[in-house]
């Protein structure tokens, strides 16, 4: 197995981990709470990042790597938050449900033999190789985190209020 895929399997794993680790202990109105009605709960960006798992890397790595030159499977996922009313859901079910997505990926990572990386798609901006995809899904994860990360401060600096937090330091 490449270099690539052995680090991405690894920085998955973390970020599993990691994810499971900044949501652990949300009560269900953290997890349903938003900082403003345009921005995403917590609750939001765990089902977001469960449908992404299903329904958008695996999926459309492996159609680059099985079926080159054959349209992706069709995604919307800004749509999806309404369509399928993620703020509705059941928190601690949409967790476990990306925590298992996020293994069956990893089992099927590891089980890939010998891909061709460099093999490219021509998206409608421009064309992305699945070693672009593969990049990607690690990074999507990091943007993530670093948006419960801001969820958690938002949340907390809310329930704090009148007081202020200025003396924990600058943001």
């Amino acid at each position: 197995m490449p270099k690539l895929c052995d680090y991405v399997i690894q920085q998955l794993a973390n970020h599993a981990r990691m994810i499971q680790g900044l949501v652990g202990g949300v009560a269900a109105e953290q997890a349903c709470w938003k900082p403003s009605p345009d921005t995403w709960s917590v609750l939001e960006v765990i089902h977001h990042l469960y449908d992404e798992e299903r329904d958008d890397f695996r999926r459309r790595l492996d159609h680059v790597l099985s079926h080159p030159g054959q349209p992706w499977p069709g995604i919307d996922p800004r749509a999806w938050v309404v369509e399928r009313r993620y703020n509705e859901q059941d928190f601690e079910q949409t967790v476990a449900g990306f925590l298992r997505e996020r293994d069956q990926s990893l089992r099927w990572l590891e089980g890939l033999v010998s891909p061709n990386w460099q093999i490219s798609y021509e998206a409608p901006w421009g064309s992305i190789t699945a070693g672009d995809l593969l990049a990607s899904w690690v990074a999507h994860d990091l943007l993530h985190m670093r948006q419960l990360v801001e969820l958690h401060w938002a949340y907390t600096t809310h329930q704090l209020e009148p007081d202020r937090v200025e003396y924990a330091g600058q943001w």
